[in-house]
């Protein structure tokens, strides 16, 4: 049994992390949110100790950190705002933790650059949470491109619509600074999946950038991709069979639809297992997606043409 730190313990994503960990046998030792709605830990583990301020959580794993190897913090997750999670990954590496991170893991490339030289100097990893990586569908369809003619080029239709509301913009995920904007908070695992299938990426479009929809095109070594992303209410009405908002999360390769909406129970917990053992995915693995978000965040949008996905042209 090994010691855990959670950073963003009161964030939505935070109790798939806690499963994972009680899952697989270790304990939470500690956490950190500014906000103190966190009876979540109740549950999980009533003994850990919470703190608002990193001040006071880094201060608590340095002095765990002192008593003995037994009750030091021995990975940290970090659950937190994007913008955070390059700051928290170095907090974990200065009591000598290794780390899970949401992803993405940084918001641009050169700090990737930066914490692998830290990686070097402490000894300690960083591991990014790429579930869809694990997803059965996912990892049967690249096992079937993998295995088609190497030349052949897929027409991709990547459409992901999630309604929020007005809370959204006024949270720390409407601001870009602090998020990386919409195509990187909510469509970088996406990117990552179709980059691990079809290739790399040569060829990256903008057609529409807006608070709540964002829309391009990307060639890649195997595929030709449109991509729609949008989180506004309107927009999910259009696959609404009651008239009330819903999520559509579709992807079609050359007009066949990919099933992947099950499947998804026990991922978080299944890559901690990976990660534990050895077998996580780090830096290297998240590169291609961190360098595409980063370019799509500040590329200018080049208007409708015939890349555009069918949703934008609306």
């Amino acid at each position: 049994m090994v010691n855990f730190a959670v950073t963003g313990i009161a964030g939505y994503i935070a109790p798939r992390h806690l499963d994972a960990i009680t899952a697989t046998g270790n304990q939470i030792v500690a956490a950190l949110d500014p906000h103190d709605s966190v009876g979540i830990l109740d549950s999980y583990c009533p003994d850990a100790r919470f703190f608002p301020e990193p001040e006071r959580f880094d201060r608590h794993l340095e002095k765990l950190r002192r008593i003995s190897n037994e009750k030091r913090v021995h990975w940290m997750s970090i659950c937190s705002p994007n913008y955070l999670h390059d700051a928290h990954i170095r907090m974990a590496f200065r009591v000598g933790a290794d780390v899970i991170c949401e992803k993405p893991v940084v918001l641009n490339p050169w700090n990737l650059d930066a914490l692998q030289e830290l990686e070097c100097e402490t000894g300690c990893r960083v591991w990014s949470v790429l579930q869809l990586r694990l997803h059965p569908s996912i990892i049967a369809l690249k096992k079937r491109i993998s295995e088609d003619r190497p030349d052949r080029k897929y027409e991709i239709d990547l459409t992901y619509i999630t309604p929020r509301g007005p809370w959204y913009l006024n949270s720390w995920k409407g601001n870009i600074e602090r998020s990386g904007g919409l195509a990187t908070n909510i469509g970088v695992h996406f990117y990552d999946m179709l980059i691990w299938i079809f290739g790399a990426v040569e060829k990256s479009e903008i057609h529409i950038s807006e608070s709540t929809r964002c829309s391009g095109f990307l060639e890649l070594e195997k595929a030709r991709v449109k991509w729609y992303l949008s989180i506004n209410r309107e927009d999910s009405l259009l696959f609404s069979e009651n008239n009330e908002p819903s999520t559509c999360r579709v992807i079609s390769i050359d007009g066949d639809e990919l099933e992947f909406t099950d499947g998804f129970t026990g991922l978080h917990t299944q890559l901690y297992e990976n990660t534990l053992a050895g077998s996580g995915f780090g830096i290297e693995d998240v590169r291609p997606s961190i360098q595409l978000i980063h370019d799509i965040r500040g590329s200018d949008p080049v208007g409708i043409n015939r890349n555009t996905h069918r949703f934008a042209l609306k």
